[in-house]
């Protein structure tokens, strides 16, 4: 039958690779038979609850062992997990549960006071804490305990839900999104394909589980049986010494977790010799930091642009960072590189028609790794997908390679007297000047021209600005109507759990 869920690769891995550590978590191992007995047992525990097919079990908690194993245990009993974001307030998590109404939830110790008044708000009908002793009969330990460790004889489809992400709802409510275990699957071997991954690697995950990045890139190493070295969440203290005690050979970063290990006085000290693949998401890698990461980690960095609603579009390979190559090799460290094998990418007009190369145009994706839809929102569904296209909401171009460049979110262009600013080629004007850490931008209201470019920028430790100077730096790099009109320097840029920046709370600052 081959691989056609989840349970699949778990069963594989159990009988292939059963005495071969699958987690290295805090000084303990977990061998892949470990993980599987413990997934299926999970699997029985819940159907023994009454779980009926594609019920919602909701977990809140920071990474660890048993993260997954909700995840494989719910897709070998047909069930969905919903990995809810612990940074979330009480009352965002709770128009979660009403919404997918999931029957149980899992929690860890640091979520308990979040699970008791979630559980107040929303009658859950199971709760469970995962770091309750065993004796307690509302713990793990114990709904797991003399459970049946062979796989559950439950007919579970390649287009059943896995699970269901919430998007972080940057433009309004979150919504769910519907992930079946095919287009997981597709995603994650397009990624361990492409991204280079080994059977004998040792990946390190610091992504939070709540996110589809962390989860699929597991998977894609997971797919071949490597070994996971898992961290409750990132600390760049951490993250090097573990490049040296675990061996490391595979990491997933966001780019500005790879600043902080740059910035970090412990890298000196750090054995990365064993380093030799790291995926980086949420966006390209400023010209400057890729020079300066190269040179302390060598060739090694692969990017992958993807989404909740879209797993795995493109990548930009390793052999494809090439800072000193030719004009256009130089050119495309600013792009997201070319599409997956099994990913169509087009951009396209208003009108629906297909942009030519290097025209601006809406980005709209199809492949294994698109979402089956949003959760009870059929209208939105119909409206983001068209017969098999993902509207994604970014505007970018393809140049004659078919390498891809996204310029901006469609929602955070900026018009300023008639003319289309996109932020992306602003805020590189701005990285351009060696005074700046980092920078982004947002539209302010302008009585002249209807929007005008505001900046924030972070400067490099030891360094001032004049704000004039910095407004004349940009009007040299790009056409004078773009240039930032105002700038506003800040210690630091608020940010999403992915590492991304968060234009929605910029914009609240101005209050706009």
């Amino acid at each position: 039958m081959g691989i056609r869920t989840t349970a699949d690769v778990l069963e594989r891995n159990a009988r292939l690779r059963g005495a071969d550590p699958a987690f290295e978590f805090e000084g303990a191992v977990r061998t892949h038979a470990e993980f599987a007995a413990r997934s299926f047992a999970l699997s029985h525990a819940l159907l023994g609850l009454g779980l009926a097919r594609q019920s919602r079990v909701a977990i809140l908690s920071q990474n660890r062992p048993e993260y997954f194993e909700v995840f494989a245990a719910c897709g070998a009993a047909g069930l969905i997990t919903v990995n809810l974001n612990w940074r979330l307030a009480v009352p965002e998590l709770l128009r979660i549960l009403v919404d997918c109404e999931p029957t149980v939830l899992i929690f860890d110790e640091a979520s308990r006071e979040a699970a008791q008044r979630l559980r107040d708000g929303f009658a859950i009908p199971h709760c469970i804490a995962l770091d309750a002793s065993g004796d307690d009969p509302g713990s793990y330990a114990a709904l797991i305990a003399a459970r049946p460790v062979s796989r559950p004889a439950i007919e579970v489809a390649p287009e059943d839900i896995e699970c269901l992400v919430y998007t972080s709802g940057t433009t309004g409510l979150a919504k769910g999104v519907m992930l079946s275990h095919r287009a997981l699957l597709g995603a994650a071997t397009a990624i361990a394909w492409e991204g280079d991954a080994r059977a004998e690697d040792r990946l390190l995950i610091v992504m939070p589980l709540f996110h589809i990045g962390g989860k699929i890139e597991q998977m894609a190493f997971w797919l071949l049986g490597a070994v996971t070295i898992l961290h409750r969440s990132f600390d760049a203290a951490a993250v090097l010494g573990s490049l040296s005690t675990h061996r490391v050979t595979a990491a997933h970063l966001a780019p500005t977790m790879i600043a902080r290990l740059l910035d970090h006085p412990d890298l000196s000290s750090a054995d990365t010799s064993m380093l030799r693949c790291v995926h980086y998401a949420s966006a390209p890698m400023a010209l400057p930091l890729l020079r300066r990461a190269l040179d302390a980690f060598g060739s090694v960095f692969l990017q992958v642009y993807g989404m909740t609603e879209c797993i795995s579009v493109t990548v930009l390979k390793a052999g494809q960072h090439r800072p000193d190559g030719s004009v256009a090799e130089a050119r495309r460290l600013s792009s997201a590189g070319q599409p997956f094998f099994g990913v169509d990418v087009r951009t396209v007009r208003p009108d629906g028609s297909d942009c030519d190369a290097e025209e601006l145009g809406e980005i709209l994706v199809r492949g294994l790794g698109l979402m089956s839809g949003y959760w009870s929102r059929s209208a939105l569904t119909l409206s983001a997908v068209r017969d098999g296209w993902f509207r994604t909401g970014d505007i970018g171009f393809l140049d004659a390679a078919g390498f891809l460049f996204v310029a901006d979110r469609l929602k955070d262009m900026i018009i300023s007297g008639g003319e289309n600013i996109y932020s992306r080629e602003v805020e590189d004007a701005l990285m351009s000047h060696p005074a700046v850490h980092e920078a982004a931008v947002t539209a302010v209201p302008d009585a002249e021209w209807g929007e005008s470019v505001k900046a924030w920028v972070v400067l490099r430790e030891g360094h001032t600005l004049d704000p004039a100077v910095l407004i004349e730096h940009c009007r040299g790099m790009i056409a004078s109507y773009k240039k930032p009109r105002l700038v506003a320097f800040t210690d630091e840029l608020p940010r999403l759990f992915n590492g991304k920046i968060d234009k929605k709370a910029l914009r609240a600052w101005d209050g706009s």
